[in-house]
């Protein structure tokens, strides 16, 4: 389900590290209710715009609203959930144990460990230690600790990485049954066939978003039903002079 309201609101954005800009002047929106991909070759930028989104990224200028509120507000904490690359729960808990630190951290009631446990396909895990779960595993329980809250936008950075194409495909049938809910899902990714699975796509290069259009624009302004293609063609009649690198 769409609404009018934009769930993200990005306005003259501009992040810089050492000196050089990381993103400079971006503008963007994401659609509430929608699942839509940030994509782009690693090093673009995706990263820093999402911890900006989230308020942990400290930038030179710009605005970002996000749900009606400043990024990084207060009153976010519950509303905005964010899975970073890296895992995001206690090794040397078992999983059950780091839904249940979160759960008291956020105030949420106890039976919501179950709800997200299934949600996520990690009850037969519960009782294990994170430290001893494989790498997908250990995905889906930051991915678990980050509904906890029945957030309504949810931040995933790279959250398919390393797994395997069923699990990948599993979470991605999540992803579509928590945006059919209502939750608004901005998901990084730098592999173009996931592109498809998205609502709308946000392409990133250089710190700049090149294009923003639905897996079907995207096809047909890039003149291929290969998204990958598509957007090497973008690359280069934005910028016909830059070497694109596969």
């Amino acid at each position: 389900m769409q609404h009018s309201a934009p769930a993200v609101q990005v306005e003259q954005l501009t992040v810089e590290r050492g000196g050089a800009p990381v993103l400079a002047d971006l503008a963007l929106s994401v659609a509430a209710g929608t699942v839509t991909g940030l994509l782009g070759p690693s090093g673009c930028g995706k990263s820093t715009l999402l911890r900006a989104i989230v308020g942990v990224q400290q930038v030179r200028s710009g605005r970002i609203d996000v749900l009606g509120l400043a990024a990084g507000a207060p009153a976010l904490r519950r509303r905005v959930g964010y899975v970073t690359q890296e895992p995001s729960v206690y090794a040397d808990l078992t999983v059950r144990e780091n839904l249940e630190f979160f759960a008291r951290v956020l105030g949420v009631a106890r039976s919501r460990i179950d709800e997200v446990l299934e949600l996520v396909g990690l009850e037969p895990h519960a009782g294990h230690l994170v430290g001893r779960l494989s790498g997908g595993q250990r995905s889906r329980a930051s991915l678990a600790a980050a509904l906890l809250g029945e957030p309504e936008l949810l931040v995933l950075d790279e959250p398919t990485v390393g797994l395997d194409p069923v699990l990948r495909e599993s979470l991605w049938d999540t992803f579509h049954a928590l945006a059919a809910a209502g939750t608004t899902l901005l998901v990084s990714s730098h592999v173009m066939e996931e592109a498809s699975r998205c609502d709308r796509l946000l392409l990133m290069r250089a710190g700049q978003v090149i294009a923003d259009e639905t897996p079907d624009g995207l096809r047909r302004r890039g003149g291929s039903p290969d998204l990958d293609q598509c957007f090497l063609a973008i690359i280069r009649a934005s910028q016909p002079d830059a070497e694109v690198v596969r």
